[in-house]
């Protein structure tokens, strides 16, 4: 069965980014996951499959905020 992900979630990740850094943000959600790492802005898309083999912890996007916008 899927992780739950929604748009604006933040992930922690088990290994860093070169950049230094391990969290994420969820910008689109699919068979196909695209992110934006949380330290230097890259955007990745990554298979859904290999993506949930890699998360350690899934941070929900905050309520209050509404939709993130990009």
């Amino acid at each position: 069965m899927p992780i739950p992900l929604q748009l604006g979630d933040i992930l922690r990740l088990k290994k860093p980014h070169p950049c230094g850094e391990n969290r994420w943000e969820v910008l689109r959600v699919g068979a196909d996951i695209r992110l934006r790492c949380l330290g230097c802005g890259r955007l990745v898309m990554i298979a859904r499959s290999d993506l949930e083999r890699r998360i350690r912890e899934v941070l929900p996007a905050d309520p209050g905020q509404g939709a993130p916008r990009h």
